[in-house]
């Protein structure tokens, strides 16, 4: 088939939206003649990693807003460049289909569901996504949130709201003729918006190449043992129901790693103290890639306490290194997590989801067995699920169904005639 990409970011050897970006179109350009709109700036990294027309059928093409790369600063500017770029990318691609007729065009990133594309009005099928952003943190939460948390989440709504009122999101829903979303929060938001053929679907994943390395990673069998949180110190991460459930279930032999640095770092710190765990509990600060794999190497468990998130890469290296998680059950670590895999703890309130939260913690750090055996079903899901050849096989499936269905209802249409 000849597609059209949308892939606003895009750079390899990355995680989040340039990430799935690239690996996208990696998988893409396996089985398909594909054309990639995206930005300029992210031309030296694509250059870098592959030389043009290296891959047959896979072709970038660049452009950018006049003087970008001089206003284009600070979170509000780059979205407002965002959708003016979208804009943009309408054209060049309405351009690019009177020479080329392509067969589809599908939008990969940014993976935000309220946000347009304005290529769903190019006269072909449109695929929207998958996109995320429709998840929230449970409303019982916001009172244990300080003063910051609880703006930051009262902006975030607000903002959310204004984007679905966009007629121009709206009409992205509609044009769609598959839209997907990467937890079932975000599925909701979209059917709200208009779109009717709408499906879950995560497209993080990890090359095959870092699950091999990760599932070589065997458990240490030695005492304390280590639960370990990753990520950066935000309020909405839950790193704080962590610690509070660390202290509730006492543990003698165990202790707590957080890696990452925040804003919320000397808050943990004084949470800490407070509790009366600080000599069981090391902040490690922000470590480079390889430190993370070490020490998830030497930890027994992830605890991942998330209260709005649509991916977790973090849970899928731990689930590919063998290593049972603790989650919430929220968001797109829920759907990675299994009950053979690990816990899902339910998110009622702070008080429960503490208390649940260490009655997982202790039966993990009792049970040596249960551990091992939640870390062998966990590689194996990994290797089966989360690698990017089997996101490009689920892409290439879809792919299929769709033309099947175009060709379907083109000879109907005929037949009619």
């Amino acid at each position: 088939m000849k597609v059209l990409v949308s892939a606003y970011a895009c750079r390899p050897n990355m995680g989040s939206d340039p990430g799935i970006g690239w690996n996208t179109i990696i998988e893409l350009a396996k089985k398909h003649q594909v054309s990639v709109l995206t930005r300029k700036d992210n031309r030296p990294f694509i250059e870098a990693e592959i030389k043009p027309k290296s891959i047959p059928g896979l072709k970038f093409i660049y452009f950018d807003l006049p003087g970008a790369e001089h206003w284009k600063k600070g979170s509000a500017l780059i979205y407002l460049h965002y959708y003016l770029w979208q804009i943009q990318a309408y054209f060049v691609g309405r351009q690019l289909h009177n020479s080329i007729d392509f067969d589809l065009v599908h939008h990969v990133s940014y993976v935000t569901y309220n946000y347009p594309s304005f290529l769903s009005l190019l006269p072909i099928p449109f695929i929207w996504g998958p996109v995320g952003g429709g998840e929230s943190a449970p409303n019982a939460f916001w009172h244990n949130f300080h003063f910051r948390g609880k703006i930051y989440e009262l902006v975030r709504n607000l903002m959310r709201w204004t984007r679905e009122n966009d007629p121009f999101v709206r009409l992205t829903a509609k044009k769609s003729i598959l839209a997907w979303g990467m937890t079932q929060d975000t599925v909701g938001k979209l059917k709200k918006l208009g779109a009717e053929n709408v499906k879950v679907f995560s497209p993080i994943g990890l090359p095959q190449q870092e699950i091999d390395r990760l599932s070589q990673s065997s458990a240490p069998k030695t005492l304390p043992v280590i639960f370990l949180s990753i990520g950066r110190l935000l309020h909405w991460k839950g790193f704080y129901l962590g610690l509070r459930a660390f202290a509730q279930a006492n543990l003698s032999d165990a202790e707590y790693w957080i890696i990452g640095d925040g804003p919320e770092l000397k808050y943990l710190q004084a949470l800490a103290e407070q509790l009366s765990i600080t000599q069981q509990v090391k902040f490690w600060g922000k470590l480079p890639r390889e430190k993370i794999f070490q020490l998830l190497g030497e930890s027994h468990v992830l605890v991942h306490p998330s209260l709005h998130e649509s991916g977790g890469f973090v849970c899928m290296e731990a689930m590919a290194a063998g290593r049972p998680v603790i989650c919430l059950d929220l968001g797109g670590p829920a759907l990675q997590v299994a009950q053979e895999t690990g816990f899902k703890i339910s998110a009622h309130t702070p008080e429960q989801t503490v208390q649940d939260l260490a009655k997982a913690m202790t039966c993990l750090a009792q049970d040596a067995e249960l551990r091992l055996r939640m870390g062998n079903v966990a590689k194996k899901l990994a290797r089966e699920n989360f690698s990017w050849e089997a996101k490009g096989q689920m892409l290439a499936q879809t792919y299929e169904e769709i033309l099947t269905s175009q060709e379907s209802l083109t000879s109907s249409t005929a037949v009619q005639l």
